[in-house]
């Protein structure tokens, strides 16, 4: 019965382009951003959007290349959805929303050619860097997905190489170089996720919101020097979205990513001059 009631409320605010909370559907909630959360990683961000609070991670190790690729590192990220920022969430192994959240993140860091994965090599065949996101949730109210994606790309901007021991083989634990990792900056991927309800479309749900909807189209956009671009697409739910819709999205998508590039540069601006660095 709260369920019900909840989404005919959510529908209700919706039919008058409203939100409970009275934001317009394609407004963000208040974003807040946080530097050096760990003193132990490469980087570490912490993003809030509203009461959501995610935290990115950086942490560099050295291994061996992939076999297909011998010439370039690797990157992997993981979510942990931590009980103590939502009753929704246990101990125990990586749900399946933990999983698809870090798919997602990873899919738009790895689509859009932000990494220079060859410049991560070390020596071709033997040793390259990987670079590892780890990704945890501090508080639980929706929008995880545009959340740590975001902590992510602030995380990879602002991240040194550590200190790597020729002659042991080994990442000097705690030691930074100033080498920022290899990253085409032209090619810096931003992410937004549209959910439905019925025929509305929005964005930035709270986690009420969120738990009353059909279902998500997430685009991630970058700027190739000339014009916004999707650069990749994950869908989520049973719902389906038109032909008309998705355009309506995509165009929607390249003006949100304005704005939202507008406050990493910002971001970015206010962290290289507090020199809060590594």
């Amino acid at each position: 019965m709260v369920y019900k009631l909840t989404k005919k409320n959510v529908q209700e605010a919706m039919n008058k382009g409203e939100r409970l909370d009275g934001r317009k559907p394609f407004e963000h909630r208040d974003i807040k951003v946080e530097f050096n959360i760990s003193v132990n990683a490469e980087a570490s961000v912490k993003v809030k959007f509203g009461k959501s609070e995610v935290i990115a991670g950086i942490k560099m190790s050295v291994g061996t290349p992939y076999p297909d690729h011998e010439k370039e590192g690797t990157m992997t990220t993981g979510m942990d959805l931590l009980p103590m920022s939502s009753p929704n969430f246990e101990y125990g192994q990586p749900t399946i929303e933990a999983v698809e959240i870090a798919r997602v993140v990873d899919r738009g860091i790895r689509e859009s050619r932000f990494i220079d994965f060859e410049k991560l090599c070390i020596k071709e065949g033997e040793k390259a860097w990987n670079i590892n996101i780890d990704l945890v949730t501090i508080n639980e109210d929706g929008n995880l997905i545009d959340a740590g994606a975001l902590a992510s790309v602030l995380a990879l901007l602002t991240a040194r190489l550590p200190v790597f021991d020729e002659a042991t083989g080994r990442v000097k634990s705690g030691e930074f170089t100033d080498t920022p990792l290899p990253l085409k900056l032209e090619n810096m991927p931003l992410t937004n996720t549209f959910y439905k309800i019925g025929d509305k479309l929005f964005i930035d749900p709270t986690r009420e919101e969120e738990d009353t909807t059909d279902g998500r189209l997430t685009f991630e956009i970058s700027y190739n020097g000339k014009e916004e671009m999707i650069t990749a697409m994950q869908k989520g739910g049973a719902v389906t979205f038109s032909v008309e819709e998705v355009e309506m999205m995509a165009e929607e998508s390249t003006k949100i990513f304005k704005k939202m590039n507008s406050l990493v540069q910002e971001e970015i601006a206010k962290f290289k001059k507090g020199g809060n660095k590594k």
